[in-house]
């Protein structure tokens, strides 16, 4: 029963909008500046080759796993990318949990495991998340593509722990 899962997310960091409209921005200077570059200069090829990498790591950045979220019977599992540890929220210690606008502050960066003013986040892209307030009044704000499925899969878990 443990390993039944309420609900799963995945989210990619070459999808985060800030960041992807910045590297398209670098590529489209690189290429207009090959473009209008005299025919004889030798930094036009290095225009050509940097605006294609800037392409080629962007494309590549949309296949990289930047957080992963599992809600099972009795927990959260945000799983981030490589070396990021995994966390784990237990839902027994969950008082509420609530649908929210993810502030604009940061400007949407994408963050794992950022302890921040007493609240810990987790955000790729978007603009809603949840935020879940424990007993000890700490509060986790997990962003989310899909933020009102998640919320639901949480407090259907909170009502089921409270019975």
């Amino acid at each position: 029963m443990s390993d039944q899962i309420l609900f799963e997310e995945k989210q990619y960091l070459g999808t985060n909008k800030m960041h992807l409209l910045i590297r398209l921005v670098i590529a489209t200077g690189c290429f207009s500046l090959y473009h209008f570059s005299a025919a004889d200069d030798e930094t036009k090829e290095l225009f050509f080759i940097l605006g294609t990498t800037a392409l080629v790591i962007s494309a590549l950045l949309l296949l990289v796993l930047h957080i992963s979220t599992v809600v099972s019977p009795g927990s959260i599992v945000l799983d981030g990318f490589w070396m990021a540890r995994r966390v784990k929220i237990d839902l027994s210690s969950i008082v509420s949990a609530q649908v929210t606008i993810y502030p604009r502050f940061m400007m949407h960066r994408a963050v794992y495991n950022l302890h921040m003013k007493g609240t810990i986040k987790f955000f790729t892209k978007g603009s809603q998340a949840v935020l879940l307030t424990d007993r000890d009044g700490l509060k986790y704000c997990i962003g989310s593509q899909k933020a009102k499925e998640l919320c639901a899969a949480i407090e259907k878990q909170i009502q089921t722990a409270k019975v």
